[in-house]
């Protein structure tokens, strides 16, 4: 009888980790892009940089996960949607700056190793880079041996891109009468989760698995819809027509994310039945008797982008958003503020 300590008996399965690693290779390789060298399985993915198109390049990062939604993906055991979220989180906010997506690194981390659920969510991230026109470069899968409750796990995401400096968008050449384009989302994305769980499983006694007729499918279907990324309208728009700002509505919803990066001068003004509101959003209002303002800086409720635009420009931008099978609405206007603070206004 050997009672010899080893790895594998305190729960580590370098094994089966190793075995992982073939197919994350081969969900790497379907997102192929110039710049990449070598394979996944190194201690670092290599990737070379081709500026020569870029006067003053500057890279542009962001990090994000999944949060909350995740319960969701562990309640109906389902796990190849979740890596387009964590793609779409850091892809999104990237875009916003004008940069293009380069390459994206990943963090998995689970109590027992799962080779079925770790390649089903890798799988998700494989298609989420795809979407984003990046490579999957590499990442790290962890099994930490009681650290997470059973069949539970976490996620992170890091993404990379690049812009010329002198195309960087960050707000500062918005002006009063510039207008406000709103891109529409896929449903919640991946924000406000705690308190959808809270209004679906405590205060209605919700399962994912309930049909809800004012929705057309299962409360899990809705929660789970992948969020949308933007990656190649936005970059098609800003290439072509003058865009100023940007702004990826996430936590804080349209209330504070399109502040941060409107000059200190201007007010925006928000036309609040200007665009398509999908169920979900009505449903969660309705049901928990959410304040209108409540609602606003929690959820994204409909508008997953906005873009600001000069208003000469706004037919020309709705134009090629709805020529790439993108609903975009024209949802406000930037005012002059007279205040020692700017802030958004609900008309």
């Amino acid at each position: 009888m050997n009672d010899a300590f080893t790895y594998a008996k305190a729960g580590v399965d370098i094994d089966k980790a190793n075995k992982l690693v073939c197919t994350i290779s081969d969900i790497a390789k379907k997102t192929p892009r110039s710049g990449v060298i070598g394979d996944i399985g190194g201690f670092g993915g290599l990737y070379s940089l081709n500026l020569a198109n870029l006067d003053r390049p500057v890279l542009v990062s962001s990090t994000d996960g999944v949060g909350t939604k995740l319960k969701i993906a562990f309640m109906l055991d389902k796990h190849d949607t979740v890596g387009i979220d964590l793609v779409a989180m850091c892809v999104n906010d990237i875009i916003v700056q004008g940069a293009k997506p380069l390459f994206f690194l990943d963090y998995l981390s689970m109590g027992k190793l799962d080779d079925q659920r770790a390649a089903s969510i890798i799988s998700g991230i494989g298609t989420g880079c795809q979407q984003a026109g990046c490579a999957l470069l590499g990442g790290e899968t962890a099994e930490m041996p009681g650290f997470y409750p059973d069949n539970e796990y976490d996620l992170a995401g890091f993404g990379v891109g690049v812009v010329d400096n002198g195309k960087i968008i960050d707000g500062t050449d918005i002006r009063v009468g510039h207008r406000l384009i709103g891109i529409a989302s896929s449903g919640l994305h991946s924000n406000g989760y705690s308190l959808v769980r809270k209004v679906c499983f405590e205060h209605l006694n919700l399962k994912v698995e309930d049909y809800i007729p004012e929705l057309g499918k299962t409360l899990g279907e809705e929660l789970l819809t992948p969020t949308r990324i933007y990656a190649r309208p936005i970059l098609r728009i800003v290439k072509e027509l003058p865009v100023h700002g940007l702004a990826h509505i996430t936590g804080g919803g349209l209330a504070e994310n399109i502040l941060r990066i409107v000059p200190q001068a201007c007010n925006i003004l928000i036309q609040r039945e200007s665009w398509d509101i999908p169920p979900i959003f009505s449903f969660l209002q309705q049901a928990a008797k959410i304040s209108e303002l409540e609602m606003m800086s929690t959820f994204n409720n409909g508008i997953g982008m906005v873009a600001i635009v000069p208003a000469e420009n706004t037919a020309d931008v709705l134009q090629q958003l709805e020529a790439m099978n993108e609903k975009a609405f024209l949802i406000g206007e930037v005012l002059e503020c007279r205040d020692a603070q700017n802030q958004l206004i609900w008309e």
